[in-house]
């Protein structure tokens, strides 16, 4: 009888929460809409009827809520609200896309397809994500809904995170950080975008996450107080001249204050841009730009602005719609502050991405300023013919990064990612152009390849016909379309040369008299070690390798054979050694916590009582990853299945090695007290130490013997306690070290 109660409440709450959808459904409200909706709502219902989601509440909130994060965060129609309380109906349950389009129609039955996540008919050596992301970019042909609908379902995963496996949520959160947030930020999702990372960081680091959030929670009253002292004399300008506006305070994102924190080294409390001032105004079309600068004016007459930091994207909007005039100005109190001054229209734009210029510009037109985007990821699908997680990566390059805008020698303006070299400008051109690049001319200066191009530049590449794309060349460009035409180009022009090999060794099979067949080529392959014939052909082409050895090789009829297989060399087993024989006993490995051989992963160095992973790599058995290891985000996300869990049992009879970077203010004897510290004090053995001194700042680097990170963490406590010592740094390898004191 109490379950019979406890499915009527949960029937008033499905039918409350839909109610709340069609609440903020602002676009839909004729009859017909509503009307197509319920219809969703309830084949939705009634598909879902006996699934549960892992916290154990019923399915069906799932859709509804990503359905309502469709509306009301993104600003889309009834036609997304269709497609989000559908998106799993024909992966998960009976109903198949002929039902679909029967009920619903054309366009709803492509969104639905477009979502629907692939079976797994990959072979294991792809990620099943990878592919899924791919195939995902490949419907923007159809509608870009899809992707929209897409990262709203990812949202609403990573807001219900808590009732996942801890592995699960770091899966999640790792793919999140690698596709999700990046193409939200391409789309113009600013909000969607700034809560996926701060959500993935809660999962992926924690401790850092919490710390971050308490202490932005106790400066509150204060910069509240800030707020209101900074922006009074601006209001009685703003309302002087007559304007109708709004000001918010919008704080920096849990993620960006991690980021400037680990990527920067900057301590919490030299942050200063903790928030930054937004100035909205509502204000007509024709008079938008002169307004802002005319406010920008106000803002400035009170406060000193840093000339350096005008950003005016009003002029020249970002790739993704974003228009604003953001300025950094000094506070009576000496702290900078930034101030944003935007309308309502663009902030609309910077909050909801394209689907608010379709708000502005109708339907049509805001398609049309997707379709230059769309474009390139067509034209990148199309030449790209590399794995899915190759194509990924590339994709990625054009999507994390800032614009800069350049002009070509007839004034066109392009738009290219900060870091683009005189070489991506080339391929940006015409892959013709860039693959005959022999050098380029910036600003009338004659530049290499390789140069790194400006805002404002204005440049000229000079061509020949006899130039060749070159394997280097990966290494001067960033922009995704430029490396897929020169792989694509290399791999061509390997071919070309391969097939002069493949000649090579057929005038030789014919010299020693055996034919050019199949069981032939093998035996070159296994006794070159080469995997593909390709590859073998290559470089006997090249003079890498010499057909003179075939003299030695046995003929029986037509076929080839040798006499006795060479030994491997024993190249990779000196590097195990190397890598560090590691005691049994200290690792429990998988789910049942098995004691099996392992490696510890060089790159980020891990040490007993660090959290940490296991990955099945090909060759080298089970690697050990940090879980903040700068690879793990991309291994978690690629290769998910390959990701075993793996943890310390507490011992302290094995040393192992650490390296710590510290800075401090140079000083008679400071020296001595720091390796007095470590060995006299705490009794720790060093393997290395340097000092370097630059006018009166010291970097010093240390490599010492630890039990596990508890013990590292009373020695980085006790050196921050040496006068002098400024910070204390664990660094991830040695190089590192090397890196961070050259900065």
């Amino acid at each position: 009888m109490e379950l019979k109660i406890d499915l009527e409440k949960e029937k008033k709450e499905i039918l409350s929460s839909y109610r709340g959808l069609l609440r903020v459904a602002k676009h839909s409200k004729s009859k017909e809409d509503r009307k197509q909706i319920r219809k969703a709502f309830e084949v939705a219902l009634d598909a879902h009827k006996d699934m549960r989601r892992k916290s154990g509440e019923p399915y069906i909130y799932h859709p509804i809520a990503v359905a309502r994060i469709v509306t009301e965060e993104i600003g889309l129609g009834t036609t997304a609200i269709i497609g989000a309380l559908l998106h799993d109906t024909v992966e998960d349950t009976e109903l198949t896309l002929d039902d679909v389009e029967h009920q619903f129609g054309t366009k709803v039955r492509t969104i639905i397809d477009g979502l629907t996540k692939i079976a797994d008919v990959f072979d294991n050596t792809a990620s099943i994500q990878a592919e899924n992301f791919k195939k995902m970019l490949l419907t923007l042909s159809d509608d870009v809904r899809v992707i929209l609908i897409k990262l709203a379902d990812r949202l609403h995963n990573m807001r219900t995170l808590e009732s996942m496996r801890r592995d699960k949520q770091l899966k999640i959160a790792s793919e999140t950080i690698f596709m999700y947030a990046p193409l939200a930020h391409r789309l113009g999702l600013y909000s969607i975008k700034t809560e996926l990372e701060d959500l993935a960081l809660k999962y992926t680091e924690p401790n850092d996450y919490n710390e971050i959030v308490q202490k932005l929670k106790k400066g509150q009253a204060v910069r509240t107080r800030f707020i209101n002292r900074f922006t009074l004399p601006i209001k009685r300008a703003l309302d002087k001249e007559g304007f109708t506006y709004e000001i918010k305070s919008r704080p920096k994102s849990v993620f960006s204050i991690w980021n400037k924190i680990h990527k920067k080294n900057i301590p919490f409390h030299e942050i200063y841009d903790l928030f930054a001032i937004r100035i909205i105004l509502e204000t007509k079309p024709d008079n938008e730009k002169a307004d802002c600068w005319k406010v920008y004016s106000m803002v400035t007459d009170f406060y000193q602005p840093n000339p350096d930091r005008l950003r005016d994207w009003i002029s020249t909007p970002k790739a993704n719609g974003y228009e604003s005039l953001h300025t950094t100005v000094m506070s009576p109190t000496g702290k900078w502050v930034e101030v944003q001054i935007r309308t309502r229209r663009m902030n609309d734009i910077a909050e909801m991405g394209y689907a608010a210029h379709w708000k502005y510009k109708g339907q049509q037109e805001g398609e049309s300023s997707l379709d230059n985007w769309l474009s390139r990821i067509r034209e990148m699908l199309d030449t790209n013919n590399s794995g899915a997680l190759d194509f990924i990566d590339d994709f990625k390059l054009n999507l994390f990064s800032d614009e800069i805008f350049v002009f070509t020698p007839q004034g066109e303006l392009k738009t290219l990612p900060t870091g683009s070299t005189a070489l991506d400008f080339a391929f940006e051109i015409h892959s013709q152009v860039g693959q005959s690049c022999i050098g380029a001319k910036v600003n009338q200066r004659l530049v290499p390849l390789s140069h790194v191009l400006k805002s404002g530049d204005q440049i000229e590449i000079l061509t020949s016909k006899k130039q060749r794309a070159k394997e280097d060349w990966l290494n001067y460009v960033i922009t995704a379309k430029a490396k897929s035409k020169i792989k694509s180009a290399l791999k061509e022009e390997k071919k070309k040369v391969a097939s002069l090999g493949k000649e090579m060794v057929q005038r030789k099979f014919k010299s020693i008299g055996v034919d050019f067949i199949s069981h032939n080529v093998s035996v070159l392959e296994d006794y070159y070690k080469y995997k593909s014939a390709t590859n073998l052909y290559h470089d006997i082409a090249k003079g890498t390798i010499s057909l003179k050895k075939l003299k030695g090789f046995e003929v029986e009829g037509n076929k080839l054979s040798f006499p006795s297989k060479p030994q491997v060399p024993e190249k990779s087993k000196k590097k195990t050694q190397k890598g560090g024989k590691i005691p049994k006993d200290t690792l429990f490995i998988g789910d049942d916590e098995k004691d099996v051989p392992y490696r510890l992963a060089p790159c980020c160095n891990p040490i007993p009582g660090d959290d940490v992973f296991g990955f099945v790599t090909i060759n080298d058995g089970i690697k050990i990853h940090r879980n903040n290891c700068p690879n793990a985000v991309q291994m978690r996300s690629n290769y998910a299945y390959r990701v075993i869990r793996a943890k310390w049992q507490s011992q302290k009879e094995k040393e192992f090695i650490a390296y710590i970077f510290f800075k401090g203010i140079d000083d008679i004897g400071l020296v001595h007290s720091i390796t007095q510290t470590i060995s006299n004090d705490l009794n720790v053995n060093m393997k290395a130490i340097s000092f370097e001194s630059n006018d009166g700042v010291f970097n010093g680097r240390v490599s010492v013997y630890v039990y596990d990170t508890d013990h590292l963490k009373g020695l980085m406590k006790r050196l921050r306690e040496v006068e002098g010592v400024l910070t204390v740094e664990r660094a991830e390898t040695a190089d590192e070290q090397d890196k961070d004191a050259n900065h």
